[in-house]
Order: C-alpha cells, then sequence, then structure tokens
C-alpha cells in the first residue's frame, strides 16, 4: 500500500473531523450567547435565594447564581452554623500557637473542568489582573510536584516505586473492574473484589494513601476513580498530576470567593443551624420554610430557592494540642443531622445512613506541625530528596497508622512569618496502636504524633533537639472524613435537583453525579453548577466529564504501567 496515500486520508479525515469540531463550537457559542442574552433580560422581582451552609459547594452556587442566573446578589442568603466559612476548606492558626490544616485538598489541572472553570471568573487577590485559576496554574507551574521518597519501609528505606508490583491476577482483576458495569456495584467493597495480595502492592500503598481509600470502601467508587484518573495511575508513583495552591485552601480559594460575592451584595449569616425544612404537601419538592436553632423561621414561597448542603465530610472534628489529645466527638454531625430529617419527608432525597452510622470505618487522623526555623524540614528534604512543595505525600507503607506527610510549599499561610514552618500529616488507621507510642492514634497528643513519625524515619535520638524547635503539633481527629467512600447502593446518594423538585437541590460530595468522582473540589463545583443550572433553566453546557479513559494515548500509558 501507498505510505503517501494512506498519511494522504488520515490528513484528510483529522482535518474534516477539526472543521466538524470547529464548527460544531461556533454554533454551541451563538446558542449560548442567545442564552446569555436571554437571561439578562430575567426579572426575578424579590425572589431570595437560601443557601445552606458556607462550604465550596454553597460559594460555588451563589457565584452561579450571580454569573450566569443573572441573580441579584442582595437576595442570595448564605447561612452557615460555624463562625467561619469555608467548610472543608480550611486552614487557621497563628504563628506564636501554630497553625493547622484539618486536611489537604489537591487539585487536578487536566479533570476539574468545572472547577477552573469558576475560578477563571473569580479575581485574585494575590495577582493584579490575574484569575484565582491564572493564579494557582502559574504558581503551579513553577512548582511542579514529583515526588521521590512516594513510600518508605520499615527499615526507613525509599522504597523503588517504578514497579505497581501486579501479579497477573491483579491485572485480571483491575481490567475487569474497569469494564463492569457500575450498576451492579450496590454496596461492595474494594476487597470483596480484590485478593489480599493486591492490598501489599507498590500500588495499593500510593493509591490508597493519594486519595484515602480503605479496603472496605464503595468498590463503586474505586472504579469511577480509576477510570477519572487514569492519567494518574501512570504518574501515581510521582504524583506529578498533584495541582497545588498558593496557600492553603481557605486562604488561596475561599477568601477570594468569598470577597467576590460580598462585593456584589451577597448577605452572610454565621453562628446559625437550620434545623429542619419544612415541604409543601403532595407529590412535588417544594420548600416552604427553614427552621432555625435560634427558633426564628424562613418562609420560603415557591417564586425563592433553596440549596441545601446535604453533609459535610469534617462534620463533628476535635482537635487538641502540642500536649492534649482531641476528645472524642459528641456533636452529631450538623449537616448530615438535617439531611436525616429531609431524607424522612419526601421520596428521592437519598439515604443518609450507610455515610454516617460508621464511624469506624469513615475516620481518620490528621496532624499539623509548627516549628521555628526550617531545621526539621530541612532534614525531610535531605531524606526524600524533595524541597518543600515538590514531593506530595511521603507514606510509611509498614506503619501501624500507616502514616503519611505532605510539607507544602512555604511560606504556606499568609501570616506565617520567614521564621516558621510548618507541614501536615495523617494517618487512616487512627484505632491501631503506634509503632513506637503504644497507644491508639487518635488518643494521642500532638507531641507523641510527632515523637511516632521522627521514629519511623529513624530520628529517635535526636528527638530532644527536634523538639526545641516545636511551636505546636495539633492532631485532629474527624469522625466522618471518609463518609463519602461507604460502600452504598445507587440510590443512597440524592440527584443534586430530585425529580419533583421546583425550587430545591442539594450539593455536597453526599450527591450523585453521573460519571464523576467524590472527595474533589471539582465534585462540589460541578453539583453547585447543576443546581442552578436545572432550577433557572440554564441551557449551557455544564463542562463534561473529560473521558480521558477512552484516549488512545492514556490508555496505552496505563497500559505499560500495568504490567511496569
Amino acid at each position: 500500500m501507498d505510505k503517501k496515500k494512506v498519511f494522504g486520508a488520515v490528513a484528510s479525515t483529522v482535518a474534516v473531523g477539526m472543521a466538524a469540531k470547529k464548527v460544531a463550537n461556533v454554533a454551541k457559542d451563538a446558542r449560548e450567547k442567545k442564552v446569555d442574552e436571554e437571561i439578562a433580560t430575567r426579572d426575578y422581582g424579590d425572589a431570595q435565594a437560601y443557601l445552606i451552609g458556607g462550604g465550596i459547594a454553597t460559594l460555588a452556587s451563589a457565584a452561579y447564581l450571580l454569573r450566569d442566573a443573572n441573580f441579584k446578589g442582595e437576595n442570595i442568603h448564605v447561612i452557615e452554623a460555624l463562625p467561619i466559612l469555608g467548610g472543608s476548606n480550611d486552614g487557621s492558626g497563628t504563628a506564636s500557637e501554630g497553625f493547622l490544616c484539618r486536611g489537604g485538598r489537591m487539585l487536578n489541572e487536566e479533570t476539574y473542568e468545572n472547577f477552573w472553570d469558576l475560578f477563571g471568573s473569580i479575581p485574585s487577590l494575590e495577582m493584579p489582573n490575574q484569575s484565582v485559576t491564572e493564579e494557582i496554574l502559574n504558581f503551579d507551574h513553577l512548582h511542579p510536584t514529583h515526588a521521590q521518597a512516594r513510600l518508605v519501609d520499615k527499615e526507613g528505606n525509599i522504597v523503588d516505586v517504578t514497579t505497581m508490583g501486579f501479579s497477573n491476577n491483579d491485572r485480571a482483576h483491575l481490567t475487569k473492574l474497569m469494564t463492569t458495569d457500575e450498576t451492579t456495584l450496590d454496596n461492595m467493597t474494594i476487597q470483596e473484589w480484590f485478593e489480599p495480595a493486591f492490598f501489599e502492592t507498590n500500588f495499593w500503598y500510593m493509591w490508597q494513601t493519594t486519595f484515602a481509600f480503605q479496603k472496605w470502601s464503595s468498590l463503586f467508587e474505586f472504579r469511577r476513580y480509576m477510570n477519572r484518573m487514569i492519567l494518574e495511575f501512570s504518574r501515581i508513583n510521582t504524583l506529578e498530576g498533584v495541582t497545588r495552591t498558593r496557600y492553603n485552601q481557605y486562604e488561596s480559594l475561599i477568601l477570594p470567593l468569598k470577597k467576590y460575592l460580598e462585593s456584589q451584595g451577597v448577605d452572610f449569616t454565621f453562628n446559625a443551624t437550620v434545623t429542619d425544612i419544612d415541604f409543601a404537601e403532595g407529590d412535588s419538592i417544594t420548600a416552604t420554610a427553614l427552621h432555625l436553632d435560634s427558633g426564628k423561621v424562613i418562609e420560603v414561597r415557591a417564586q425563592d430557592t433553596v440549596i441545601m448542603t446535604n453533609a459535610c465530610m469534617t462534620d463533628s472534628a476535635t482537635e487538641g494540642d502540642l500536649t492534649t489529645a482531641p476528645q472524642a466527638p459528641t456533636k452529631k454531625p450538623l449537616s448530615g443531622e438535617l439531611w436525616y430529617k429531609v431524607a424522612q419527608k419526601k421520596p428521592g432525597m437519598g439515604n443518609p445512613e450507610p455515610f454516617f452510622g460508621h464511624e469506624d470505618e469513615t475516620n481518620w487522623h490528621s496532624f499539623t506541625v509548627t516549628c521555628k526555623g526550617d531545621a526539621l524540614l530541612k532534614r525531610i528534604e535531605q531524606f526524600s530528596g524533595n524541597i518543600p512543595g515538590s514531593g506530595a505525600l511521603m507514606t510509611f507503607k509498614d506503619s501501624s497508622w500507616l502514616m503519611s506527610s505532605v510539607v507544602a510549599a512555604q511560606p504556606h499561610f499568609k501570616s506565617q512569618d520567614p521564621d516558621t514552618t510548618i507541614f501536615w500529616g495523617y494517618g487512616l488507621y487512627p484505632s491501631a496502636i503506634g509503632d513506637f507510642v503504644k497507644k491508639p492514634m487518635k488518643e494521642c497528643t500532638g507531641e507523641e504524633l510527632l515523637f511516632e513519625y521522627i521514629s519511623h524515619l529513624g530520628w529517635q535520638d535526636d528527638w530532644e533537639e527536634i523538639k526545641k524547635d516545636v511551636v505546636n503539633v495539633i492532631p485532629c481527629y474527624m469522625p466522618y472524613i471518609d463518609a463519602q467512600f461507604q460502600p452504598r447502593a445507587m440510590t443512597d446518594r440524592p440527584q443534586v435537583v430530585p425529580a419533583g423538585s421546583t425550587n430545591f437541590a442539594m450539593v455536597s460530595q453526599f450527591v450523585e453525579i453521573p460519571k464523576d468522582m467524590v472527595f474533589t473540589e471539582e465534585y462540589s463545583v460541578r453539583a453547585a453548577r447543576i443546581a442552578v443550572y436545572t432550577l433557572f433553566d440554564i441551557d449551557k453546557e455544564i463542562c463534561p466529564v473529560t473521558p480521558y479513559n477512552r484516549d488512545p494515548k492514556v490508555l496505552i500509558k496505563a497500559g505499560q504501567t500495568l504490567f511496569r
């Protein structure tokens, strides 16, 4: 066969495809321009929007109401039970008292489609004439991630993770899972699908600690992650796909979003808990009243809108300090309790029971270390080969707590002075007895957690010297942090806008969005966009899930990794 003819035919096909795509994009832009013109003429009168919870999902909902629905800012009301916004996107503390990050929210440039689009319209607080998206991506491209000590063994040696460690049996099970219809996987766990040896592979230790899966987590969710994050499969050993914010997520994401909303007149109420919601009688779902813990009742009319956070993974978290362990939680999950009540009132509201009735399966424990000077960070850098901000997770694979740590680029807080450094860590098995501190992780003080950590690096003999620089170590116990990964039936998570709803939606990590994966910023933002576009009849595209699992180049790399 004439190679020139073949090449010419292929080139012609590609050219035709590109031309068709260009025509489709032009048509789409023209249609969406008409939609924008129609929306610009809308007058909602005195219609109000009540957003329950102050996490990223409801804040994104407010932004979409302003940006894409032409809704008046002064008629948008965010009701938050805590004295601060942010939900699970937190970051707090001082150089003198110590800083706290309850968790680390990793971003991903390729798969956070709606997230980047939204924050592309939010002005940066730090960089003039830049959006938050531009600020984050510029920072990340100048501070790339390439972990050189992804796993560390019990002897304190860096493990060679160029191989995933799969057997042929593991490969067969993994391949079969990715092609299995997810609707057949209700209530199944990961350990029901794979044999015990799978959970000793390098792959499992890296994937588990990157995304916080447990053996007993939902097989359904694991499958979605494997398909959605298949780009990361071939680089899980270096975590090159991790995108980091300049500062902690509260200061990098929540504060600029809050300032934008405030500039548009959005109303914020703090220290107010919505304890119940009334709905109209009948088959439809129409919210009619909000009940607050103060006794106040907010009447909701048919033209008003309610968007509710139906659950939050950091609810009921407790904290300690250098000399005090976190107390056992006594408070029930505020947003989860509201979901319980709502779910009893109307069909299609989901079922919170699989997520919030199993604390022993959904908990884990984090700790944030604040030091004067950089002596400890220098030690970690010399051991790992990674400067702060370049290494992502370092996991002690044989730790009974399955302890990992992250050293972010410094400073990680705006108020962090040049002589103060911080890093963050977590353990997936807080009920297990430590290898060096012989007590459960969740019962340990901050000092004991740090001693366990440095002991895994073999630095016990230098403990007194290391301890001199420690300002504080703040432990945090989170009973429901992994709740969104619990085994469940397909119907346990409600639709963002339940069938029959006229003015009510739910947004969080506990709603159902086809093909997407929970425990991500993208999931919350996508849920917010779905809620606003559906309730306000906005006929514009919601950025779809990018099908990397059907990209030949990506699949070739994944196949090579499978046998690496």
